[in-house]
């Protein structure tokens, strides 16, 4: 008999049994938890009301608090009522506090928003974040989604040439990677330190894998400066400070741009333009479902898609700061296949850590 017959029969048989059988069906029935919501239609008045009366919402952010303070006034604007509390730092600080959390069982967050990616994969894996596919899911480009709706990509952030144009003249604006191996930019490079930042480190692998390690070695030998985290990168070249960069972060260096700061962008035609994402998630023992389902569904609206002047997953978002969708360009977008390599990973942040030393400019 096979095993498909097997399995109806046995169904037969408990169905068949009497009262004694069907009321032990309906009792593991009425014991099963109920599934989130994933993908049934949620009522958007319900929800508020229910978030309501959760009173709050708490994101933890790779980034500083102030960084998310014109979001949060505007969900707060929405939907007043509900408290939005920001726990921000970098990444990979903020991430080993969720991991803490979730260790102890004692989890304080409800929505995560960081750049590693790695981490929402593992916590999927674990069965810690709880799936919701908001009411645009199916716009986001199906690459930078989890498919049960468990974690999404936010914004888009790729990784630019950015340079002074006081130090460096339209005509000498670097076109590839080798070009910052010229001489008269020794001692005024400066990138963030790839053992660190994972968005930097997919960086230096893609350009050790077009040109090889010794485009490394020849790199380390132009005695760059290293900061921790890209506004570190774009502060120092729009102060003068350094003069060129192809571990430039796009709307940062844009936003620093249109404040009158002294510093330009380009993309290479030449070489592969990284692109690495914030990855948006609700944890499953989350405090306040309700009101995560509800800023989730808030924040990744076109709206505010377009509010964050970022590059975004949505496909009906337009590019920010008049610039061109990053569809026009060659990219390098394999970040989460990279992330998730753990050996790989594990090497190289040993070997630029031999190289750099550890961090000692934090910004």
């Amino acid at each position: 008999m096979s095993q498909r017959n097997s399995a109806g029969r046995l169904c037969r048989m408990n169905i068949d049994s009497g009262a004694p059988a069907r009321r032990e069906f309906l009792g593991l029935l009425l014991a099963l938890p109920l599934l989130p919501m994933a993908t049934r239609a949620v009522d958007a008045g319900d929800l508020y009301e229910a978030s309501k009366r959760e009173g709050a919402v708490h994101l933890y952010t790779g980034g500083s608090a102030s960084g998310s303070a014109s979001y949060v006034a505007a969900f707060k604007r929405e939907f007043p009522g509900i408290d939005v509390i920001v726990t921000g730092a970098y990444s990979n600080v903020n991430d080993k506090l969720i991991d803490q959390q979730l260790h102890e069982k004692n989890v304080t967050a409800d929505i995560v928003m960081f750049q590693t990616v790695q981490d929402f994969v593992a916590w999927k894996r674990a069965g810690e974040l709880l799936p919701f596919k908001f009411a645009d899911f199916a716009l986001y480009a199906a690459r930078y989604t989890d498919p049960d709706g468990a974690f999404v990509a936010s914004s888009l952030y790729p990784l630019t040439y950015g340079y002074n144009p006081a130090a460096i003249a339209p005509a000498d604006v670097p076109k590839s990677a080798l070009d910052f191996l010229k001489p008269e930019l020794h001692g005024k490079l400066i990138t963030c330190y790839p053992h660190d930042d994972d968005a930097t480190l997919y960086l230096f692998y893609t350009l050790s894998q077009k040109y090889g390690w010794e485009f490394i070695d020849r790199y380390m030998a132009m005695e760059p400066s290293f900061v921790e985290g890209h506004l570190g990168v774009v502060q120092a070249i729009a102060a003068g400070q350094k003069s060129a960069t192809f571990d430039c972060s796009a709307h940062t260096a844009m936003d620093v741009k249109n404040k009158g700061g002294a510093i330009d962008v380009a993309f290479s035609s030449i070489d592969p333009i990284p692109v690495f994402y914030t990855t948006n998630a609700i944890l499953r023992a989350a405090p306040h479902p309700n009101a995560a389902r509800l800023f989730t569904n808030f924040f990744l609206s076109k709206e505010q898609q377009i509010a964050t002047e970022t590059w975004s997953p949505r496909r009906d978002v337009p590019p920010p700061h008049g610039l061109r969708p990053l569809s026009d360009y060659q990219l390098a977008d394999g970040y989460r296949a990279f992330m998730v390599q753990t050996t790989l990973i594990d090497d190289l942040r040993r070997r630029f850590l031999a190289l750099t030393g550890p961090v000692v400019n934090k910004s």
